[in-house]
């Protein structure tokens, strides 16, 4: 009998020597026009590290109220929260519940129309400030995509002083966190459902990659993007934080979005680089400019690439 004991009690714990350790997901909350591209980024890298990521997607302004909830709460939140906007991830670190934020993409603001208006750049305006044209845009403060249009709505009165009240009246806030817009049903876009479904709006302002996007579903083959002209021309600054107690593995996908496969993956959705571009690392000084970009990632990541300057040299 001892001697079964004996034999089994070897069985079990060669078993718990070899048995793979379960790797627990990583969270990531990210904007909502980050959806397509940040799942097929999570994706990649649980492909290289084995690694789940756990994703959240939503307008920024209300995830970021989402995870000081969430800190207020239970003194935990996601890993890694990435923005539409540089202010929100900001706003978090200023109050201690994250790293300092990197600029890891770039979008830009374009208009979205419906077939059959023939709108161009040089006519756009002209068209925004018609009383007939009905205009969408996103929910300022509670989504950056809101705050962008406003901006673009303010640039206006470099034509005309009244220009930016006007267009504020007019806007529909169809989409981003207002509590009184439309429901878009279960599967639908967003663009395609108001701008071609139900007409509810002409012309929509919206993020480029969102028009791409929208362009690529089903319906909305026939929408047309429209750049706009320089003098409303809004870039849109991503930003990309770790958040406090973040999991190190939550640190490494961070490492991983900001990474040449990352980045060319965010790139096929159609964001632009970074105002600060982020590179491979080359030699002693490719390091010390990814060091500069990702000081805010894994400050263990920094020394160990130090120590490889040093070795450099």
């Amino acid at each position: 009998m001892k001697k079964h004991f004996f034999a089994f009690s070897l069985i079990a714990c060669a078993v718990g020597v070899t048995l793979p350790t379960q790797a627990f997901a990583v969270k990531l909350y990210g904007a909502g026009s980050l959806r397509d591209s940040l799942t097929e980024v999570a994706e990649s890298f649980n492909e290289k590290y084995g690694i789940p990521v756990e994703t959240r997607f939503g307008p920024s302004g209300l995830t970021r109220e989402f995870i000081e909830q969430e800190f207020s709460e239970t003194g935990k939140s996601a890993d890694v929260f990435a923005s539409a906007d540089i202010d929100n991830p900001q706003t978090l670190f200023e109050e201690g519940l994250s790293e300092p934020v990197v600029n890891f993409t770039s979008n830009r603001m374009t208009a979205v129309v419906r077939s059959g208006i023939g709108v161009t750049s040089d006519n756009l305006l002209n068209f925004l400030l018609k009383p007939e044209i009905k205009l969408g845009t996103s929910t300022p403060i509670a989504d950056p995509s809101g705050n962008y249009a406003w901006e673009i709505f303010d640039k206006a009165n470099q034509i005309k002083s009244s220009n930016s009240q006007i267009l504020k009246d007019k806007a529909l806030q169809l989409v981003g966190g207002n509590p009184n817009a439309p429901i878009v049903p279960n599967g639908k876009n967003n663009l395609v459902y108001f701008l071609e479904e139900t007409k509810q709006a002409d012309i929509f302002l919206a993020y480029y990659t969102s028009g791409k996007t929208a362009q690529a579903t089903e319906g909305g083959e026939n929408l047309q993007i429209v750049e706009l002209p320089v003098y409303l021309a809004t870039k849109a600054n991503y930003g990309l934080t770790t958040l406090k107690n973040a999991d190190p593995d939550g640190e490494k996908l961070a490492e991983y979005i900001l990474s040449q496969k990352g980045q060319e993956i965010l790139a096929k959705y159609g964001f632009s680089a970074p105002s600060t571009s982020v590179l491979e690392h080359q030699g002693a000084g490719g390091i010390l400019l990814a060091v500069g970009i990702a000081f805010i990632l894994n400050k263990k990541w920094i020394k160990k690439q130090l120590i490889k300057i040093d070795q450099a040299r």
